[in-house]
């Protein structure tokens, strides 16, 4: 059986029946009804999404990351070398969106271009001692926010959640 979540908006509902002027009766919901929401899974990922990202930019703006510039460094970081083509596979990028992050990211001196070692036409992106310090502050924030914000789920069914989850876009 569904949830109905408790929420102090009301609003006015219609029922079907017709006054005697022809108007809908109007009464008061004393209790919103998301029951069919709460069974979509989009819904619900999408509200534990908020839950997590109002933190994360709230933390992140400490380090003058936003979301992508958070993921395109931890890729680099982790994979120190990777093409831009990697990191738009990786990621879901379009190559277009990704050319002014790496120029800004660079510019902020938290990477820079290496000629890659078997292919003469890629560059591999490496993060510089500053991007490494910058991101294991980041990377620890994140992880700090995380375990907060699932703080109602035992490891383990963090880490269901996040198998189940991957399953979806992997």
């Amino acid at each position: 059986m569904a949830r109905t979540a408790q929420s102090s908006f009301k609003r006015p509902s219609h029922r079907s029946k017709k006054s005697a002027g022809g108007l809908p009766n109007v009464t008061a919901i004393e209790q919103v009804d998301t029951s069919y929401l709460q069974t979509l899974l989009g819904y619900n990922a999408r509200r534990a999404a908020l839950t997590i990202i109002e933190g994360f930019l709230e933390r992140m703006a400490e380090f003058g990351l936003r979301p992508v510039d958070f993921s395109v460094m931890s890729v680099i970081q982790h994979n120190p070398g990777v093409t831009s083509r990697q990191l738009c596979a990786a990621l879901n990028l379009l190559p277009p969106n990704l050319v002014g992050l790496i120029q800004s990211l660079e510019a902020r001196g938290l990477i820079h271009r290496l000629p890659h070692p078997t292919d003469g036409r890629a560059m591999g992106l490496h993060p510089t001692p500053e991007g490494a310090a910058l991101m294991q502050q980041a990377e620890q924030a994140a992880t700090d926010l995380e375990i907060e914000r699932s703080s109602r789920l035992t490891p383990t069914q963090r880490k269901t959640l996040l198998d189940l989850l991957q399953k979806i876009y992997l």
